[in-house]
């Protein structure tokens, strides 16, 4: 009971806004949802604004099911709900599904399953894909073998967008949760309240002081390296384009705000991080994402010290074409590479490692294929003949690629008589002006004298140079 006042007081917050087809909150209606008269019935909880089943009555399960709903546009379906159970563990628990039935179809397809026991309310975010198909929700609770389990549904929101998508202007943030850290987390800013710990006169979405947006401050961090994560409802369905957002940055000693995405095996990748030192006022993000599994997006700020600074977020969007198609030339990978047969195209050497790497051309014999191109042409050759340096090191560097996409090198190696192959070939990513470096391949392979094909992919957030 608890429970449910306590997301009566949250819920009443969100005020009277219209509700789209298949939205409900259960205020006195279940606004044209039906359930199931062969299995359990539903209880319309008037009061407590919610509508729920239990274990009083004989039965394995409980379904309700929306009135016909139509989108031709990608939506959102939000599900307040919550599972309230006494056993610990059990081989067949409570549960809660969410399934499509789409007109013509002759079998609901799951979209989502939980079986989460929780003292209050809980959010799960489910993207719809758009449709020419009428269809219905399909929501069953089953019972389990729990005989004092119940299962709560406090509001049902379908709107247009992306589940990934927020403004913060509602209480429950589109799904997006804060990973509790005993120093820092994320807060809501904003709303123009009082006693509000409020960090920014404005936000990005309404431009006053009664907008609300996202915020992580130094001012707890009590160890070096403090790490707050906000972290986005998962994908449900394959999708790619552009992410953006609106930030704020504020740093007095060194903050690292980076963007991950991680998959249900807890992988993460970077997919950006900030390049400047302060936006003192908000700032637009861009990044190209491809999640074509469950992916979350984590929003992640380090701190080293806590005279760290901010840093505030607002307005996460998300676009179907990828942000390269939107802005700037479009970059010509064919400029990146070289065959080496007019000069080194746009590869380069840096003089403080000496001359690593000769242009060279060869006559073909039974000993030497010549070079990979035309086998008469020239190609590069790093001989130990040419040094007395012990811990020769020969470097080739390539030119600056473009952050955030997915690139494939590939390259032809041959090697003569090396005896320790570990480290005799090896290829890195350099960062943000050599700063970071990172070995993607080294070979492994024995010397066979022939040219060999290399194949890597690689994606950085920041430019970077092979």
């Amino acid at each position: 009971v608890t429970g449910a006042r306590f997301v009566l007081a949250a819920l009443r917050l969100a005020g009277a806004a219209l509700l789209s087809p298949g939205a409900c909150a259960f205020e006195g209606s279940a606004c044209g949802y039906q359930w199931d008269y062969a299995h359990l019935p539903w209880a319309l909880h008037g009061e407590g604004h919610y509508i729920s089943v239990d274990t009083s009555y004989e039965g394995e399960k409980a379904v309700l099911y929306s009135p016909d709903l139509y989108s031709e546009e990608w939506s959102c379906v939000r599900l307040i709900y919550q599972i309230a159970t006494t056993l610990e563990t059990s081989h067949d628990p409570t549960r809660l599904n969410l399934y499509l039935r789409q007109e013509g179809e002759s079998f609901d397809r799951l979209l989502w399953s939980a079986e989460e026991s929780s003292d209050s309310w809980l959010i799960a975010s489910l993207d719809l894909m758009n449709s020419t198909k009428k269809y219905k929700l399909v929501l069953e609770g089953e019972m389990g073998q729990d005989k004092s389990g119940s299962i709560a549904i406090f509001e049902i929101k379908i709107t247009p967008g992306y589940c990934m998508e927020c403004d913060f202007e509602e209480n429950h943030l589109c799904g997006f949760v804060n990973r509790w850290n005993p120093n820092v987390n994320w807060f809501v800013g904003g709303g123009n309240i009082h006693n509000s710990q409020s960090i920014l006169p404005k936000d990005h979405t309404l431009n006053s002081a009664l907008g609300h947006y996202m915020y992580v401050d130094s001012v707890y961090v009590k160890d070096f390296q403090e790490v707050a994560q906000l972290i986005s409802p998962k994908t449900t369905v394959p999708m790619s384009g552009c992410l953006s957002f609106y930030y704020q940055l504020k740093q007095e000693s060194s903050i690292v705000f980076s963007v991950y995405l991680r998959d249900v095996s807890g992988f993460y990748e970077e997919i950006w991080k900030t390049d400047t030192a302060l936006s003192t006022d908000w700032a637009l993000a861009e990044v190209d994402f491809n999640a074509p599994y469950p992916m979350e997006v984590v929003f992640e700020v380090a701190f080293n010290s806590a005279k760290g600074g901010y840093v505030a977020l607002d307005d996460i969007s998300f676009s179907p074409v990828y942000c390269s198609n939107q802005t700037g030339t479009p970059f010509d990978p064919a400029s990146a590479g070289c065959n080496f047969e007019e000069d080194l195209c746009n590869f380069y050497q840096d003089q403080k490692d000496g001359p690593g790497w000769s242009r060279v051309k060869v006559k073909r014999n039974v000993y030497r294929a010549g070079d990979h191109t035309t086998g008469f042409g020239y190609y590069l050759l790093a001989n130990t003949k040419y040094t007395t340096q012990p811990g020769y090191i020969g470097r080739l560097y390539g030119p600056t690629l473009p952050g955030n996409l997915q690139f494939c090198l590939s390259f032809y190696y041959a090697l003569y008589g090396f005896f320790k192959m570990s480290g005799t070939l090896a290829v890195y990513i350099f960062e943000e002006n050599h700063v970071v470096q990172e070995k993607i391949w080294s070979v492994l392979d024995s010397p066979k004298g022939v040219w060999t094909k290399a194949e890597i992919s690689f994606k950085k957030p920041m430019p970077c140079k092979v």
